[in-house]
């Protein structure tokens, strides 16, 4: 197709391609999405001729869109335009001839002043000469990397037009942008020519060199493999005329090895490790089964055999360090130095030590108290290796037990890992999270477990791996739980639990001050004499920026106003920092966690309850309203199946009290139908909650509430909105309430007692039975900031709480 020459300079407008020039004579269809380019193809569609200038997108060097692609494109016409799903269009798009940007003229769609690239008149014969030079060029580099198909290279011999064959060339070969545009813009037809035949003489070097490196390789795998037989010849002849030593250097080492640990071994162990080491001996040791086995051999003479930590164990020194570590924890620590006070006696009675057996301490509490910590104190007390498992989500026995040989990536249990990690076999092991072990189709790991901590089953604890016992019974074994609930019965059954109870504000202010800001000044580069907390500042933290029942997020506020300080001192080192309530804003969050303090006003239907959650007690509110109706009981507040059930059983109590008559009930607060107004009708105290509805609500609907701990609390809310007494505003309580007006005993009093305590409580009714037992472990604090009243049945309650 031709152009009328004469009507440019001709405004069209540009489409900009990213990857690739095209040129004149050329037919493809072209894939357009950019708002640009498609109101370009729009543009040229209504115009008669249908032409549009196509150009390459280049490196971008400045901001300028004139900057952002070539001056040189080509010239030709839309054949046919395809409209395609999500905005784009497909074009059939003919080249014509080469053109050349004068101006642009507009923006988006980007319009051009274009004028067609014309050559210069050129020498035919010398022309010629050329051509024939670069088509023998082009034949040379396809000869090296067939990168031309068979038409294309026929095309272009049969080519005479230069500039045509240089076009078809320069689409064929796999040009940088730079050199195909230099081609492109060329005017002088034999400068066009030599630039191509330059190009692809540098290609046909970069290729022969590529065909040289292919062959050295090449040459050189067939070295290693002819080298790789005749060693292994060489072997074969080795080992027929017994000179091979060093397959027997090894396996005599094995021997060696194992007859040093003989002694402390079981027979069983040295039949078996004996037995694959003779096997190892047999075998190829390029066999796949030959590596598998050296493993396990590796493996196995790593356990520690006959290894044990020689230090005498002194509950001195075990008292010592858990004071240096701890601060409070009396009751724990007292319970952690008996217990080893009874293996040290039993070590002096006896003259083997050995025989004395592992015993398994469980320290269950909320998150961050100091359970992990507690044991760390204890390995470093008796100067023993510490191993440290978790549990938590565990469901494969194998990780454990350790796993088969026959399967593919196998390795011991953790707790030979364990033993090999400490180089002893009487480490202490913490067995973190203990209550989070799952079953599923993979085993029950509550199994194993039961086997590695039984001290009757763990002297021949056999690992899969290993396939031999092992003695476990003098590790210290550690356990670590938040729920002990959840802990399998028959585990439960061999554990020793020693309750890790929440901290008291005044506990965590003296364990910020001795041990939590020490430790975290050195960990961020500070000195003592560069910042200080105000005791007030302290307390704020721990009341308004923390809620826990451990110390944990304590650390984490003062490791992030610290991060501040260092930043601070920074730029400015002479500069003392003193955080105080006033300055305290600047250096962390705004205020987390806040207790409600609870109102002095006394009402009616509201009563404090205690609760305990994962993360220490709170105060739970609950709230009552009765409303018109037939005697129904509604409950709303996320409760689970044993919060219901208590305020069913708290409800039908309240009834039968005041059919008793031990509930009074004013009859004017029964409501009257005007009929029995007019007959002056006298009704019954029980006839209350036939004509009343209670609606029952625990506040913050969106946290799960269960246990049976708020049935005295859920009684007294029924009791006083049914009698329309209000109820101490300064009181509140917890226990398990019976159908008969029992108050059972319940779980997690100090948490609870502590959660009253913040609250501002001045009254507490617990269960008779835990005054009894749980007492004495209320730190004096709270007990004397509050007073604590036994009740052992509902009646009592009610008179505590309601005001007449």
């Amino acid at each position: 197709m031709q152009i009328d020459k004469d009507s440019f300079p001709k405004n069209l407008p540009i489409i900009v391609e990213e990857d690739m020039f095209l040129y004149p004579f050329m037919i493809a269809p072209l894939f357009i999405e950019d708002e640009a380019s498609l109101k370009a193809i729009e543009l040229a569609m209504e115009s008669k001729d249908k032409m549009v200038l196509i150009t390459t997108l280049k490196e971008k060097k400045s901001e300028d869109e004139e900057d952002s692609f070539y001056d040189v494109g080509v010239i030709g016409n839309i054949m046919r335009k395809v409209s395609l799903p999500e905005g784009r269009t497909k074009i059939l798009f003919q080249g014509i001839i080469r053109g050349k940007i004068i101006s642009l003229t507009n923006k988006e769609p980007i319009i051009a002043s274009v004028m067609p690239i014309l050559p210069k008149p050129y020498d035919e014969s010398r022309v010629e000469a050329m051509l024939n030079i670069l088509k023998e060029k082009t034949r040379t580099l396809h000869s090296i990397s067939q990168s031309f198909p068979q038409d294309l290279l026929r095309s272009i011999n049969e080519t005479y037009e230069p500039n045509r064959a240089i076009d078809l060339i320069a689409s064929a070969t796999k040009l940088k942008k730079e050199q195909a545009y230099r081609i492109f813009k060329e005017e002088d037809t034999e400068e066009r020519i030599l630039t191509l035949i330059d190009t692809i003489i540098e290609e046909i070097k970069a290729q022969q060199i590529q065909k040289e490196i292919k062959v050295k390789v090449n040459s050189q795998m067939e070295k290693i493999n002819k080298e790789y037989f005749l060693k292994e010849q060489l072997k074969q002849i080795q080992k027929e005329l017994g000179t091979d030593a060093t397959r027997d250097s090894e396996i005599e080492e094995y021997h060696s090895k194992l007859e040093k640990i003989k002694k402390y071994m079981s027979k069983s162990a040295y039949k078996e490790v004996s037995k694959q080491i003779k096997k190892l001996s047999r075998m190829h040791q390029d066999s796949a089964d030959a590596n598998l086995l050296q493993n396990y051999i590796d493996v196995v003479l790593e356990i520690p055999f006959g290894s044990y930590s020689k230090k005498a164990l002194k509950i001195e020194e075990v008292e010592k360090q858990l004071n240096k570590d701890h601060y409070a924890l009396k009751k724990p620590k007292e319970r952690i130095v008996e217990y080893f006070a009874t293996r040290e006696l039993l070590a002096l009675r006896k003259k083997n030590n050995n025989d004395s057996k592992g015993t398994i301490l469980c320290f269950y509490g909320p998150p961050g108290v100091g359970k992990t910590s507690l044991a760390n104190s204890i390995a470093q007390a008796l100067k023993r290796k510490l191993v440290r498992i978790a549990l938590g989500g565990l469901e494969d026995v194998n990780e454990l037990r350790g796993h088969r040989r026959t399967y593919i990536g196998a390795m011991p249990g953790r707790i030979v890992q364990g033993l090999i990690e400490a180089k002893e076999l009487n480490p202490v092991v913490v067995l973190d999270e203990i209550d989070k072990v799952h079953n599923s189709f993979r085993g029950d790991p509550s199994s194993v477990l039961l086997e590695i901590l039984d001290p009757e089953q763990n002297k021949e604890f056999r690992d899969y791996y290993t396939n031999f016992d092992i003695d476990l019974s003098q590790i210290i074994f550690i356990a670590t739980a938040n729920d002990i609930s959840q802990i399998p019965a028959p585990l439960r059954d061999r554990m020793e639990f020693i309750n890790i109870n929440s901290y008291t504000p005044s506990q965590k202010e003296q364990i910020a001050k001795k041990y939590l800001i020490p430790q975290e000044l050195e960990k961020h580069g500070l000195e003592p004499n560069e910042v200080s907390f105000s005791k007030a500042a302290i307390e704020l933290i721990i009341e308004k920026y923390t809620r826990e029942s451990g110390v944990r997020n304590l650390r984490r506020r003062i490791a992030q106003i610290l991060r501040k300080v260092a930043k601070e001192i920074l730029q400015n080192p002479q500069q003392k920092i003193s955080i105080t309530p006033k300055n305290i804003d600047s250096y962390i969050d705004k205020i987390v966690f806040e207790f409600d303090k609870i109102s002095k006003k006394n009402e009616i239907g509201l009563v404090n309850g205690l609760a305990w959650t994962s993360v220490g007690g709170d105060v739970l509110k609950i709230e009552a309203l009765k409303i018109k109706g037939k005697g129904g009981l509604h409950l709303t507040g996320n409760l689970g199946d044993v919060m219901k059930e208590s305020a069913k059983i708290a409800y039908s109590h309240i009834k039968s009290l005041i059919d008793n008559g031990v509930l009074k009930i004013d009859s004017k607060l029964i409501p009257l139908t005007q009929k029995e107004k007019n007959d002056k009708y006298k009704p019954e105290a029980n006839e209350i909650y036939n004509r009343f509805d209670i609606h029952l609500h625990v506040p913050e609907g969106a946290v799960p509430k269960d246990g049976p701990s708020a049935g005295i609390a859920i009684g007294s809310a029924l009791a006083s909105i049914l009698s329309n007494r209000p109820i101490k505003s300064l009181v509140a309580m917890t226990g398990e309430l019976t159908l008969r007006g029992d108050v059972l005993p319940i779980g997690g009093l100090q948490e609870k007692l502590i959660a009253a305590y913040k609250s501002g409580i001045k009254e507490v009714l617990i269960p008779k039975k835990n005054y009894q037992r749980d007492l004495d472990e209320i730190p004096n604090e709270v007990k004397e900031g509050m007073k604590i009243y036994a009740v052992e049945s509902f009646k009592e309650v009610l008179e505590h709480i309601l005001i007449k």
